[in-house]
């Protein structure tokens, strides 16, 4: 008779059932597998590996290229073309509108004008209405830190390219988080390309928009729209499905229409739902409008990466801290705005005369603001005055200093994890045969994630293949997968310990969370002071980038552990090394596995945006692409190589998840996820 997978009761007091040793029975084959690469690498090193020698192209490069060049010279004539070229027009005048709105000052006017002072006190005023006086001084001491630093028209420059990206996503995306949100059919529709739009990596969406919409504003709004897009979707469309359907029952029964359902029911209740996917829209747009500087992006993403490319982390410091000041000062007024919203319908929100007070002054002294800088110059032009420069230099001379008192240290390290992680992996990855890593990252997928992984794997790595860029993929895998070995170990010292002592998890969540609102793109600036151009530097800024996030999800994850199986181990005189590692993290697998897959792309991510700081490879490539025209086409591979990489990685995860789901915790099919990643080799 078989076995019932139904869980035994546990007698009160009695030691939590163990679960069975041949849960890491996946790790044998995994081994085997590993064993037998390793055995015929050492007989075929550095054959048939695909490698291109500098900056060289294949044909397939050249095709690609020749079809970029096909479609510029067509287009006045390609309806495509055409249709795009409109939209990039539109965007590029109503950036540039409003640019000469609140930027720009021209005396005597050609269009109104409102100006640094008006500017500053309109942003405040707002903040005062939807959020708190608290975030209104927030705002306030943001806008005046842009000028006082220098940089006042990047500033703005950058907060309108994230605004009209915003408002796009939002008039695109509630619509569509509907229809998710209360159709099941159109959901399985959509979520498969937020699924496509969120694992490919930021850097790749630049090379097909610059294509068609060209450079400048209207590139920078739409790779930031596509960026930005899909998290109001989800979140959204998840808040209006999670309404109770107890209550959308009981006010059908009363006779109401979709709309009104929709409109007086769902929406209100999902109100807090939204804000929160309004902040991630915000945060994920801010980052995409930095990145933009390489398409010519207008704002602070431009001096940042003018500093990068000097290797001048002074002249890149201060901009890239005005990026984390705008970062926090969004993050925090979307926050503060959704828990706002929530006190005003549940009848709080202070006391109404007052707060009528505040915000019928506020009004008038900006008006009073507006007016004034539209009639004086140094009201409406910021004030030559800045500490830009001090600051930049005093960070120079900082970094100068400690370069040269801990410059062993940090090469130390550099070496080491270079020399004896790093080197060894890639030449197992790099250095074997296509053929030979193309069968063992198959057969691997498939040990760890089943047939639907393998399927996946193999139609990436297939892809990967045939875009003639396998040895500088093989090299960006690797970089990832080494980065994200650390990540985990990152996140189970710190995840672990956060879940166990809660003074912990309030001293380093409030840091994490700040972490999380930084746009990777300025990550490399202190990871480059310390460590020089190299692949080092970028491994380094992708655990940093990454880590918050699965620091996180490990912590929520064994802290969701129930009390009662914690105390029942307890009872039999655990010791603490044994209720984490035989009772805490095998119940805690499934954030485990989730915070490896959200490791592992967003270390992909940062990984190719660390061509700039010579981690070559991919990254690289794609850089190389955007620089020389006729290099294009080798540039649009390696973006589509990324996004192969990144889906392939992300499939595995997943399906190893599924599996170890649907096995059930004692099942001989378990996946133990007491070591990180698949391929345990990297």
């Amino acid at each position: 008779m078989a076995r019932s997978s139904t869980p035994q009761p546990v007698e009160p007091g009695a030691p939590p059932p163990v679960e069975e040793h041949t849960s890491i029975s996946r790790w044998i084959p995994a081994t085997v597998i590993l064993a037998a690469w390793i055995v015929v690498w050492y007989f075929t090193n550095g054959t048939q590996t695909l490698s291109l020698p500098g900056t060289s192209r294949t044909d397939l490069h050249d095709r690609l290229t020749e079809f970029q060049n096909d479609l510029l010279a067509g287009r006045d004539t390609n309806p495509l073309m055409q249709f795009t070229n409109a939209i990039a027009d539109a965007l590029r005048s109503l950036f540039e509108w409003i640019q000469k709105l609140v930027v720009v000052p021209s005396f005597p006017r050609p269009v109104p004008e409102i100006g640094w002072l008006g500017v500053t006190t309109l942003a405040t005023y707002v903040a005062l209405v939807v959020a708190s006086w608290r975030i209104a001084l927030l705002v306030l001491a943001s806008f005046l830190s842009f000028g006082v630093l220098g940089f006042w028209e990047d500033s703005l420059d950058l907060l309108v390219i994230t605004g009209i990206s915003v408002v796009l996503a939002v008039v695109i995306g509630i619509p569509l988080a509907v229809l998710i949100g209360t159709s099941r059919r159109a959901s399985s529709i959509v979520t498969p390309f937020l699924d496509f739009m969120q694992t490919m990596p930021t850097f790749v969406y630049l090379l097909p928009i610059v294509l068609f919409f060209g450079i400048g504003p209207s590139a920078a709004v739409v790779s930031t729209l596509i960026y930005a897009l899909p998290p109001i979707i989800r979140i959204a469309g998840f808040g209006i499905r999670e309404v109770s359907s107890t209550t959308v029952e009981a006010t059908d029964s009363a006779g109401q229409t979709y709309w009104q359902r929709l409109v007086k029911v769902q929406l209100p209740m999902a109100r807090k739902t939204i804000i929160v996917g309004l902040n991630q829209t915000t945060l994920a747009a801010l980052s995409m409008a930095t990145l933009a500087a390489f398409v010519n992006g207008p704002g602070l993403g431009k001096p940042v990466l003018a500093g990068l490319r000097i290797n001048d982390v002074g002249t890149a410091f201060v901009p890239g801290a005005l990026i984390v000041v705008m970062a926090v000062m969004l993050d925090r007024t979307t926050t503060a705005a959704s828990e706002r919203a929530e006190k005003v319908a549940r009848g709080g929100g202070g006391d109404p005369r007052v707060r009528r007070g505040l915000i019928i002054g506020g009004g008038v002294a900006t008006l009073v603001a507006v007016y004034l800088s539209r009639t004086y110059v140094s009201l409406a032009e910021f004030p030559e005055y800045s500490i830009g420069d001090r600051v930049a230099s005093g960070v120079s001379d900082g970094i100068d200093w400690f370069t040269d008192t801990f410059g062993g240290a940090t090469e130390w390290i550099k070496d080491v994890i270079t020399n004896e992680f790093l080197n060894r992996t890639q030449a197992l990855l790099a250095d074997s045969p296509w053929w030979l890593a193309f069968a063992a990252i198959a057969a691997l997928a498939f040990v760890f994630g089943g047939v639907r992984a393998l399927v996946s794997t193999i139609v990436c790595l297939a892809g990967i293949w045939y875009f003639d860029l396998w040895h500088d993929a093989m090299i960006t895998l690797n970089m990832t997968l080494v980065a994200t070995v650390l990540v985990m170990v990152l996140a189970l010292v710190f995840g672990v310990w956060m879940a166990r002592d809660r003074r912990v998890d309030l001293g380093i969540r409030p840091l994490l969370d700040a972490g999380q609102t930084i746009p990777p793109f300025v990550y490399l600036i202190p990871v480059l002071a310390l460590f020089g151009p190299s692949r080092f530097t970028a491994i380094v800024a992708g655990i940093v980038y990454a880590a918050p996030a699965a620091i996180k999800l490990v912590a929520d994850g064994v802290k969701g552990v129930s009390p009662t199986t914690i105390e029942a181990g307890r009872s039999t005189g655990q010791t603490t090394w044994q209720e984490i590692t035989k009772v805490q993290l095998p119940m805690a697998k499934g954030s485990l596995v989730l915070a490896t897959n959200q490791g592992l792309l967003y270390v992909l991510a940062m990984t190719v945006i660390g061509g700039l700081v010579g981690a070559g490879a991919l990254g690289y490539d794609v850089v190389y692409g955007f620089a020389r025209s006729e290099a294009w086409g080798k540039g649009l591979a390696a973006g589509i190589t990324i996004v192969l990489l990144g889906v392939m990685l992300d499939r595995i995860t997943r399906a190893a998840a599924d599996v170890r789901r649907d096995d059930g915790p004692g099942s001989r099919r378990a996946f133990n996820l007491r070591l990180p990643i698949g391929p345990p080799s990297n």
